[in-house]
């Protein structure tokens, strides 16, 4: 499965997100911290949209809040 990664800061996070989600062939997003833990997963469906999003989105801006640098991991589908 093919995987891009991007770092970005805290505050980034949730706009480089959004970003991705709207690309669309999104399968995964992994958020790690900068020791490369993995602090958040959010797997993504093709029916994700509007409400059922917002949590995850929440979920990732409390990850960001945590964080200075991270390393934004994302899983494209084939």
């Amino acid at each position: 499965m093919p995987t891009q990664e991007f770092k970005v800061n805290g505050e980034e996070i949730i706009a480089k997100v959004k970003a991705l989600i709207h690309e669309g062939n999104i399968r995964r997003i992994i958020i790690k911290n900068e020791k490369g833990e993995t602090v958040i997963e959010v797997p993504l469906t093709i029916g994700v949209i509007g409400a059922v999003l917002a949590p995850a989105l929440a979920a990732v801006g409390a990850a960001a809040a945590l964080l200075t640098t991270c390393t934004i991991v994302v899983e494209k589908k084939d």
